[in-house]
């Protein structure tokens, strides 16, 4: 099975979508994105996330097989504080240097590898999918920022 590997676009130009955040102010960063998150918080997540992968890859070509630890989404309520209290633009270098590092270490990973990966969970190369979830609601809220009518206005 060969994969299709416009995945690397996508996935790219969502890095570029936190890259663009990285020119936010503070304040902006700091908008709240549903009840406990912040545009931050989010960058934050993704760094993580993406980082989990990373750690993923490379045990999978180290070890010869497929590495897929089962990491619960109970992570994101443990590891909420401490995303939180990461200053906000530490939060968008990490988020950057995560997924850029990601893609392209996706993009010259070697195909056996990727196709196992793929096979296993699809989420797992296609990273713009989970990035742009999350991105999508960080622009919502500071849309709303944008608002003075807007409940979520500071």
């Amino acid at each position: 099975m060969a994969i299709d590997r416009s995945f690397s676009e996508r996935n790219r130009a969502a890095t570029e979508r936190i890259r663009r955040l990285g020119n936010l102010d503070d304040t902006a960063l700091l908008t709240r994105v549903g009840e406990d998150w912040t545009v931050a918080v989010v960058l934050a997540h993704l760094a993580f996330w993406d980082r989990k992968i990373l750690i993923m890859l490379d045990r999978t070509e180290q070890d010869g097989k497929l590495y897929a630890p089962a990491i619960d989404v109970i992570v994101n309520d443990l590891a909420l504080p401490l995303w939180a209290a990461i200053p906000p633009h530490e939060a968008v270098r990490l988020a950057l240097e995560a997924a850029e590092t990601l893609d392209r270490r996706l993009e010259e990973y070697p195909e056996r590898w990727l196709e196992r990966v793929y096979v296993n969970n699809p989420r797992w190369v296609e990273r713009y999918q989970h990035r742009n979830a999350h991105l999508d609601e960080a622009e919502a809220a500071l849309k709303g920022l944008q608002d003075p009518r807007s409940p979520k206005s500071l």
